[in-house]
């Protein structure tokens, strides 16, 4: 009976030192097979997402202003800023994700030249959601210069330099301005039925 005893015990010790060192198939969570180990992924992805995200965030959504003061000029005071040109030149001509070492284009010496073509506003209609307001349409041209530098590495490395390069960019800044009174109301938080003007 000892020596079973001492068998016994030195089995159960081998079975906690190898479960407490990691040697064995200990699972204390759910198991995801292969999706619990780490997938590497290309950085243009995550930059992608990052920009949808941005463009979303600054770009995409209409704002709801404040209704025109009486007597003040009813023009729009924001004119596109350079990041929103370029991102809009990259959507509609990409040159980001190119090939290292085999094909890469850039763009230098870059200049914007914003005119404004349209500033008008509609009269007062209801809108579902938002209440009474008018729709300020703004519309911009903008024109950009720059130098194109294209870099081919195969089969025949060269580079190649277009320096007289342009693109003509369309940009709206439609937004809304709210009509009447929009105090809020008593305890409600929310505007009052305003009268159309």
């Amino acid at each position: 009976m000892g020596k079973r005893t001492a068998y016994m015990s030195a089995g159960l010790l081998a079975a906690v030192l190898a479960s407490s060192s990691g040697c064995g198939n200990v699972i204390l969570g759910p198991n995801l097979g292969l999706l619990g180990y780490p997938i590497p992924l290309s950085p243009y992805f995550q930059k992608k997402e990052e920009d949808a995200f941005w463009n979303h965030k600054r770009y995409d959504r209409t704002p709801v202003l404040g209704p025109f003061q009486a007597g003040a000029p009813e023009i729009a005071l924001d004119a596109p800023s350079e990041d929103e040109v370029m991102r809009r030149l990259e959507k509609a001509r990409p040159v980001q994700g190119g090939l290292p070492l085999l094909h890469e284009v850039q763009r230098n010496h870059v200049r914007i030249v914003t005119e404004p073509i349209q500033d008008s506003v509609d009269p007062p209609r209801v809108m579902p959601l938002v209440g009474p307001v008018q729709t300020h349409h703004v519309h911009f041209k903008c024109t950009v210069y720059y130098t194109e530098v294209t870099h081919v590495g195969w089969p025949v490395p060269y580079t190649t330099v277009d320096e007289d390069c342009q693109e003509v960019l369309y940009i709206d800044h439609d937004h809304l301005h709210m009509v009447g009174n929009v105090d809020p109301g008593p305890g409600t938080g929310y505007p009052n039925p305003p009268p159309m003007r």
